[in-house]
């Protein structure tokens, strides 16, 4: 048999089989993205922090603050997205003998692939400061708690905060719940003697504050407080205070209102954090699908205006 060589690929084919992606135009669309979002960025911060103000009835409210940052997060997504897309199609290299149509759907695909490029790299380099920001303040908790308690009643104060939802008003609620009876003084010696008595049984006393703090704690828990802790509360409320026992009552119950008054609270706080990041959630996966829905309409755009001018 004769050695036939193989046909020759006519232009036609030859112009066809050349590469479909020009991945130095998708490079540099997604680069010019994250630098402009990263410029759009900066300056909303600056525009947020001149807006508010640490001052009463100055500067823009927290609301208002708060929806004029996702809006200009939308527009930062679309502008970058319009810019990145347009000089991927304006930078890619031109298909010869392709169809218009093929053209077109490889153009958008360019445009795609540039907001893709970039919002994975936007998306690592956030992943990665919060990452840093929690290690940070992670050391800066254990150092912090390297330094030791710094009296008892900042030791049960800590505890408090902790272990409860209320916190500081918690607190205050356990001073104000054995809050003693005020007398008339009786002379500089009975004040001396009540003094001395006083540091005496100062960390008897506090064995009972911090009873009632776990008891505050376990109703920020559980929503309530049992008859048997509240009899419990009010007897050593009468005993410590030198109330009647009807007071000591009223005492505890008041108490009890303002624990359960501080949960409901800190649960409609948490309601409201919970629907505001759903909010958010849902409007930043709208401005990303829109973006790329942009980026793949300018990269058609460029990708025309490039065969247009050869």
């Amino acid at each position: 048999m004769s050695y036939q060589p193989a046909a020759q690929l006519d232009d036609t084919l030859r112009l066809r089989a050349g590469i479909a992606v020009s991945w130095g135009a998708i490079l540099a669309g997604a680069v010019a993205a994250i630098s402009l979002s990263i410029l759009l960025l900066t300056l909303g911060t600056g525009l947020g922090f001149a807006a508010i103000s640490p001052w009463a009835n100055h500067g823009a409210s927290a609301g208002t603050v708060a929806m004029s940052g996702v809006i200009w997060l939308i527009v930062t997504q679309w502008v970058s997205a319009a810019v990145g897309g347009y000089l991927a199609g304006r930078l890619r290299h031109r298909w010869l003998a392709t169809h218009q149509h093929e053209v077109f759907f490889r153009d958008t695909a360019h445009g795609l692939v540039t907001w893709s490029v970039a919002t994975l790299v936007v998306v690592f380099a956030v992943s990665a400061s919060v990452s840093a920001l929690g290690g940070g303040a992670a050391r800066a908790g254990a150092a912090a708690a390297g330094m030791g308690a710094r009296g008892g009643m900042e030791a049960m104060h800590g505890q408090m905060g902790a272990t409860s939802a209320g916190g500081d008003e918690h607190m205050y609620g356990t001073d104000k719940l054995f809050r003693k009876v005020p007398t008339p003084a009786a002379g500089a010696s009975n004040s001396m003697a009540a003094m001395s008595g006083a540091s005496g049984s100062r960390s008897e006393e506090g064995n009972f504050r911090m009873e009632a703090v776990h008891i505050a704690a376990r109703a920020a828990s559980t929503g309530d407080v049992s008859e048997e802790d509240r009899s419990y509360l009010a007897s050593l409320v009468a005993a410590k205070s030198g109330v009647s026992a009807d007071e000591a009552q009223k005492r505890v119950d008041a108490f009890v209102a303002d624990v359960k008054d501080g949960v409901a609270r800190a649960k409609a706080a948490a309601d409201q954090a919970r629907k505001a990041a759903a909010q958010a959630a849902i409007y930043t996966a709208l401005a990303m699908l829109i973006g790329a829905f942009i980026a793949s309409v300018s990269a058609a755009v460029g990708g025309h205006l490039r065969d247009e001018h050869q």
